[in-house]
Order: C-alpha cells, then sequence, then structure tokens
C-alpha cells in the first residue's frame, strides 16, 4: 500500500471523521501552526490561542489513539510557514507516495491545495469533512436561475429533507418560524445563569505566539482562558445550554444589555466551526432537551436555535462556495471611507458601540444583533469600504472563519452583495437600540434627538445614507415606506437632517 500523507487544517477537528476509524500503518497525519495563517488579517490573540489550543489538544488525542501525526508548532525550526512548502518538505524528507486532504472551508485555502497537488509529482485526493448537513454545491443548485437566494425557502428545505421540527409534511407548532415571538428586550424579567467556562491555563501557547512575533488584537487571561478546546468540553458547552439557557434563548436572542455580555447565547460557535461538535448532534441534543422538558422548554426557543444552526449556518456556507471568488470583491455602494478608529479601542461615547466594541475586544466575541445592528449597523452608515469592514470582523471574533464572516459581514450587514443574501440593507436609528437594549440609557448622545447637540448620530446618519443611495434603493418594495416619510419631511427639517449627517461624517473619529 501507498504511503500517505493526510493533511488535518485547524477547523477540522473533527474526531468522528471516517479517517479516524481505524488506525493505519501506512498512513501518517500532519497538522500545521503557520505564519501563513495567523498573519492574512491581524486576529484576535484568543482566537489564535483557541485554534492553537484545539489542535494541539487534537493531535495529542488522535496520537493516544495510535494514529501517526507529525505536529509543527509555531516555531519549530523546520516550519517553513506555508502549507505547500511545508507538505512538500514532508513528502521529500519521508517518501510519501500519496497526499490526501480533507476539502477545505476557505476557498483561499482550497486554491493553494489544489494548486500544490497539480504540481506535486505524487497523486493526491480530496475527502468531504463530514461535518455539515449540505455539500459545497447544494444552494448553489437549488437556487439556480434566481437572483436572490431567500434563506427562508432553503430553511424549510432542511427541515424536510432531514426531518428535523416536522409533523408529517407540516412543521410543528404548525409554523415554520417563530422569528417574531423572539424580539424580547431583557428588562432582567428571569435570572441569566453564570456563563459557562473552564479555567484553562494557555500561557504556554501565549507564550509561543509572543514569541514567533504575531501581530494580534485584544486582551486574554491565559490562566483561565474559558472557550471550549476539545470535544469533552464542546458536548459540556451543549449541556449546559440546553438545561440552563435554552429555555429562554429565542425570547431574548435580540436583546442587548449593558451588564450582561453573553445574556441566554450558548457561545459553542467556535467549537461549531472547528468542528470539535457537529450540527447534527447539535440540533439532535436541543430537540431532545424540549422533548425531555417541554413544560420549561417552548417550540419558538427551540426552533430560534435550530433556525441559526441549520438555518443561516449552512445557508451561508452555501453562498459562500457559489459566489466565490467574485464576492470578496462585491461592493454594492461603492462605499470608500475607512474603519473609524474606535473599532480597534472601544473609545467612543456611544454607549451601544463602546460596550459591543470593548467586549469584543476583550471576549473575542458578540452575539450576533451585536455584529449586525451595533457595530455592523454604524458601518453601514459611515459608508466604509466592505474590505475594512471584513477584516476586523474576521479578525476579531474566535468563530470568524471566512466562508461564515464575509457573507454575513459583506452580505447580511454591509448588503455589499447587492441583495443576494438579503433583501435589503439591515440598518436602523437609533429607535432600534433602544427598542432592543438599555444602551441608551446613560449615553452621552440622547436617543431622541435627530440634530443638534449630543443628537445621536444613528438617527441623521440613517436619513443621510438613504438619500444618499436613493436610486439603488427606492424601488426596493421593503423600504419603500422610508422614502415616503423622507419625502414628507421639510425642505430645512432634510438640510438639518443632512447637515448634522455630514459633521459627524467629518468628525466620526471624535464621537
Amino acid at each position: 500500500m501507498k504511503r500517505t500523507l493526510r493533511l488535518v487544517l485547524g477547523d477540522q477537528l473533527n474526531e468522528g471523521h471516517s479517517w479516524f476509524a481505524e488506525v493505519k500503518d501506512n498512513v501518517v497525519y500532519v497538522m500545521m501552526e503557520m505564519r501563513q495563517e495567523t498573519d492574512y488579517v491581524t486576529h484576535h490573540i484568543q482566537k489564535v490561542t483557541a485554534f492553537f489550543s484545539a489542535m494541539r489538544t487534537f493531535s495529542v488525542k488522535m496520537k493516544s489513539k495510535g494514529h501517526d501525526f507529525i505536529y509543527l508548532k509555531i516555531n519549530d525550526t523546520d516550519n517553513e510557514q506555508s502549507l505547500p512548502e511545508n507538505i512538500k518538505k514532508l513528502i521529500e524528507e519521508h517518501g510519501f507516495e500519496h497526499f490526501e486532504y480533507l476539502l477545505p472551508d476557505e476557498y483561499r485555502l482550497d486554491e493553494q491545495i489544489k494548486k500544490f497537488c497539480k504540481e506535486v509529482s505524487i497523486s493526491s485526493n480530496a475527502v468531504d469533512t463530514e461535518h455539515f448537513l449540505t455539500k459545497r454545491d447544494d444552494i448553489a443548485q437549488f437556487f439556480r436561475g434566481k437572483k436572490q437566494f431567500l434563506m427562508e425557502n432553503f430553511y424549510r428545505k432542511m427541515r424536510k429533507d432531514h426531518d428535523i421540527l416536522m409533523n408529517g409534511k407540516d412543521p410543528v407548532g404548525d409554523k415554520w418560524n417563530f422569528d417574531h415571538e423572539n424580539r424580547n428586550k431583557y428588562k432582567g424579567e428571569v435570572p441569566i445563569p453564570p456563563a459557562y467556562s473552564y479555567k484553562i491555563d494557555v500561557s504556554e501557547v501565549v507564550k509561543d505566539i509572543e514569541k514567533a512575533g504575531i501581530k494580534t488584537i485584544g486582551i486574554i487571561d491565559q490562566e483561565n482562558f474559558h472557550w471550549p478546546i476539545d470535544r469533552k468540553q464542546a458536548l459540556q458547552f451543549a449541556r449546559y445550554f440546553c438545561r440552563e439557557l435554552l429555555p429562554y434563548f429565542g425570547t431574548y436572542q435580540d436583546a442587548m444589555h449593558t451588564e450582561e455580555k453573553f445574556l441566554f447565547h450558548s457561545r459553542i460557535s467556535f467549537a461549531l466551526n472547528s468542528k470539535l461538535i457537529s450540527p447534527k448532534e447539535l440540533v439532535e441534543k436541543v430537540i431532545k432537551a424540549w422533548e425531555e422538558d417541554s413544560d420549561k422548554i417552548n417550540i419558538a426557543q427551540v426552533e430560534g436555535y435550530i433556525r441559526q444552526v441549520i438555518g443561516w449556518r449552512e445557508y451561508m456556507r452555501g453562498i459562500y462556495w457559489a459566489k466565490m471568488p467574485e464576492y470578496a470583491d462585491k461592493n454594492y455602494f461603492e462605499h470608500t471611507r475607512k474603519l473609524p478608529n474606535f473599532y480597534w479601542t472601544g473609545k467612543t461615547k456611544m454607549k451601544c458601540m463602546e460596550k459591543s466594541i470593548k467586549q469584543s475586544l476583550t471576549e473575542a466575541y458578540a452575539h450576533h444583533i451585536q455584529r449586525l445592528m451595533v457595530t455592523g449597523n454604524f458601518a453601514l452608515l459611515n459608508m466604509t469600504n466592505p474590505d475594512e469592514v471584513d477584516k476586523w470582523y474576521l479578525g476579531v471574533y474566535i468563530d470568524a472563519i471566512e466562508w461564515v464572516e464575509i457573507t454575513n459581514t459583506r452580505g447580511m450587514s454591509q448588503f455589499a452583495d447587492g441583495g443576494i443574501v438579503g433583501s435589503k440593507p439591515y440598518l436602523s436609528s437609533a429607535n432600534y437600540m433602544h427598542k432592543m437594549s438599555n444602551y441608551c440609557s446613560d449615553c452621552y448622545y440622547d436617543h431622541k434627538k435627530k440634530v443638534g447637540d449630543k443628537a445621536c448620530p444613528f438617527n441623521s446618519l440613517y436619513w443621510n445614507f438613504y438619500n444618499t443611495h436613493r436610486d439603488k434603493l427606492e424601488k426596493n418594495q421593503r423600504i419603500a415606506m422610508m422614502y415616503r416619510t423622507w419625502d414628507k419631511k421639510s425642505n430645512d427639517e432634510k438640510e438639518d437632517l443632512l447637515t448634522q449627517a455630514d459633521y459627524y461624517l467629518h468628525h466620526v473619529d471624535d464621537l
């Protein structure tokens, strides 16, 4: 049998993959920590630490089961810091006759490895990661000939295909979507259980990162690292979520609060995206928890969570593979402004932005509404170049891998794809912030004021955005009412709003 080298990437930590079903004497696995991966954007220190820690733990676990593993740490002298160069060197040194790899989830890596396989002299092939519920091209096939890819249609297909929350051909609860029941502001009505966490000492990994001179952002408590870095921990996070957080997850999934960083969110996205746990087993655990305690957990909570896992997550991956590489260059509004400096510091008088950004920098985490309707919303109102927005989101969040980041950021958040993902831009004035959070209380700016001293920047920037992009948006039926409202304003009111917005845009770093 051919002596085979198998590549496992840092986000392919699936212990249950068929590769590992049996130990093969002719197979050697390789995993690599590389500057190629740490340097393409500036990542959060917790993100780099989490990946390195999880990778090291995974390789040790697989070795203990008898699998032959080569592991290159970031500072190893024989580490070329490049995937092709490392693989080429290993093939030459160990005389491998065949190369195999798991399909990457990022386009750039997929292209890099395919190019390498064409150039290398030995045979090669790719294998599915056995993680997702869909194949790469399922979305493209499902929406063939369609201009817009409506997630709801795909989500219903997923429910039917996998018999999830179905009663025969009908959805359980006689509704496909309980989103309207899941938009409550959190006012302390029910206590929030403490965030589940570990106290893992990752100081050795952090020391290696610092020795390598890797540039990072954010902060880390290296003696009390609280993200799951192996499968056992990921499963414990899932169990805790189902038992303690699921009963109120849906109700408050869109809520934001100054004193509650995590609310009822599972914080399992890093473990999910690195494949420590699969979407199928996560969904099964959520459904089982509901079936065993339906008096405490209702269908709205369950459906809201499952929609994120089998709906949005699989949908965004499908969009990514259907539209790359052109998707990474889309800029529908032709925005060119730079990202405000406070995105890197959190130093702003806008309470919603300060809280969301500082949380992102200290925790490498913010939930989906903070990302979409706070930081993403402001970036859009600021008319920021989507390239800059992409780099920030891809770097700052622990769960950010391009396939899920760019579709949510460039697509859903910035509408830079012109409506492939969303049917309208997701933007709002201060009204939404006040409705869904307590951020507006004790803020330097007045959420009720549109112009004048201390008027909330979101208000005038909101109307300025619609006015600026009228030619591209006024025919959109979902926002036609905005233009009717704008047209009813007096010329003086319009001028005041646009003047206020212009001032804020010219002094954005001082807000």
